[in-house]
């Protein structure tokens, strides 16, 4: 699913419009191969199930969506993993973030944040980066990610502004969970997103907080009050951490979010998980 907006602000929908459907089933390759041809709805959104007899393997798929009136396009990977893939879950905001502008520029990541990311997923897992943050701002957070070299991953922004962007988190990861049959290993956050990760059953010691957490949260999960360089370095200990079990380890080949992406888009937005433009690597001020 893409979703087609115009404007600075995403405010214009394009709406009747046909999208041709592209994707790169050998991405070395670079040979793009011609899927379908669908419209855009009355809220600028193409929806495409791929039909038995194009089925694909278990891969990262390069996808593209161009919009045929003007030419733009939308560039977005598509995982397709095996059932009980062990995933990593990461909040954006609660995670990495070490300050954040009000004027939206560049926040600092915490310590040892991106090395963190990277031990998990070259132990073989799935990473999930989730954010209440509306898709609009989709192209400036994942150029942030690319910028601060964070492993690839797949990213979850709200539809829009959300009114609530913790049930936004919980209700992505439940339809993974549910729905798609993946397993999370651990997941991290700040004290907002501990509801979130047991509402979708991880036990305390499955979920990792950092920053100010109130005493009544204590017992709620594991709090690294040391920061991520001694978390790391506990992790590394024997016992500490275990790599991902299943097939999804011969699927997901460990690389960051710069590798083999170029989008094309000038004037199309869109909700689903993708490769970061090239723009800069600032952040826009967030609540959650």
């Amino acid at each position: 699913m893409a979703r087609f907006m115009y404007g600075p602000l995403d405010m214009i929908t394009l709406a009747g419009e046909k999208v041709d459907i592209h994707i790169m089933r050998d991405s070395p390759s670079g040979e793009w191969t011609f899927l379908s041809t669908e419209m855009t709805d009355k809220t600028g959104r193409v929806t495409y199930t791929i039909p038995d007899d194009k089925a694909l393997g278990y891969g990262l798929y390069p996808v593209k969506m161009v919009v045929r009136g003007d030419h733009t396009a939308v560039d977005f990977s598509l995982a397709v993993v095996p059932p009980k893939t062990e995933c990593v879950v990461f909040s954006i905001d609660g995670s990495f973030t070490a300050s954040m502008s009000v004027t939206g520029r560049d926040p600092k990541v915490r310590a040892s944040a991106v090395d963190i990311v990277r031990h998990w997923q070259e132990l073989g897992y799935m990473i999930i980066y989730i954010t209440g943050r509306p898709d609009m701002q989709q192209s400036r957070v994942l150029a942030w990610l690319s910028q601060h070299n964070f492993p690839h991953g797949l990213v979850s922004f709200a539809d829009g502004l959300s009114t609530d962007p913790l049930g936004h988190k919980a209700t992505y990861l439940k339809n993974l969970i549910q729905n798609h049959g993946v397993i999370v290993h651990v997941a991290y956050g700040s004290s907002k997103d501990i509801s979130v990760y047991t509402s979708i059953g991880l036990r305390p010691k499955q979920i990792f907080i950092v920053g100010k957490v109130s005493k009544k949260h204590h017992s709620q999960a594991t709090v690294l009050a040391e920061g991520y360089a001694a978390h790391l370095s506990n992790l590394l200990c024997h016992g500490g951490s275990r790599p991902a079990q299943g097939n999804a380890r011969m699927v997901l080949v460990p690389r960051g979010f710069g590798h083999n992406a170029s989008i094309r888009r000038r004037r199309s937005a869109k909700r689903t998980t993708s490769f970061p433009l090239s723009s800069g690597p600032s952040l826009p001020p967030t609540t959650t």
